[in-house]
């Protein structure tokens, strides 16, 4: 399968945006980064119980709200106005948790992204339909990649949108189950892609590659130049940073 056709590779992915500068997964840390002219955007997404989806990334929003309120079981009009930036710093006070579609009404086809599903359950949310359809409606389906920890949605996904790359995401976290530790959740999802913590795949690199099949690789979250030249140069189809900027040197040079 072909990712993003169409873009340069190796592909480079602000993390949850331009989140070093700006507050996590806000407007304003995604127009940072296309001000700064990263072409790729990481982001997260959950379900609220009221049907919308909603891009933050954790499961409970009071590390980057202060509300004690768990995202899947919070309804949209009680969280929209929650602040969402004073916590990073006074002059980002204000700042909203976007919806996805806010995020497309910002950037359209400006950047590629990588849209990550938030979801710890094992059976069909209706997360993977809201997000094809937003996709299908925003002309997205080739400027996109599904991806998830849990390959259960990876692999509902799949199976909606087969034309559509997917990933699954792996560390040596203890929040992961040891079973899925190493990426073998790609054999439950059929994904596509595989996004591991650099860690993983900074030494051994190739042979851990031949095992997997050759999939495209996009380590996460790589912040130093060396080390993301060093991925590339092993074979690395991208790179996922807080602070992409940084890299934009390194990835134009990139040889993959």
């Amino acid at each position: 399968m072909e990712i993003l056709p169409g873009e340069k590779q190796p592909y480079l992915f602000a993390h949850r945006g331009c989140s070093k500068d700006a507050p996590e997964n806000t407007l304003a840390a995604f127009e940072l980064a296309r001000q700064r002219g990263i072409p790729g955007i990481e982001l997260d997404i959950h379900l609220c119980k009221s049907g919308e989806l909603i891009v933050t990334h954790d499961d409970n929003l009071r590390r980057v709200t202060g509300a004690d309120i768990a995202v899947e079981e919070a309804f949209y009009a009680d969280i929209r106005n929650l602040d969402a930036g004073k916590w990073k710093d006074e002059k980002f006070a204000g700042e909203k948790l976007p919806l996805l579609q806010d995020v497309f009404d910002l950037l359209g086809g400006s950047v590629y992204y990588d849209i990550e599903i938030k979801s710890r359950k094992t059976s069909e949310t209706g997360i993977e339909q809201l997000l094809f359809s937003m996709l299908k409606q925003y002309g997205l389906e080739e400027r996109c990649i599904v991806s998830s920890f849990n390959p259960i949605p990876v692999r509902t996904f799949k199976e909606k949108a087969p034309h559509i790359p997917t990933a699954i995401i792996y560390s040596v976290d203890q929040e992961v189950p040891w079973y899925l530790r190493h990426g073998e959740g790609r054999w439950i999802a059929g994904a596509d892609i595989l996004k591991p913590n650099y860690t993983k795949v900074n030494s051994g690199f190739n042979f851990v590659n031949l095992l997997t099949g050759r999939r495209p690789v996009l380590p996460w979250t790589v912040d130093d130049p060396e080390t993301a030249a060093h991925l590339l140069k092993s074979g690395a189809s991208g790179i996922i940073s807080n602070t992409p900027e940084t890299l934009l040197q390194v990835t134009a040079s990139g040889k993959i």
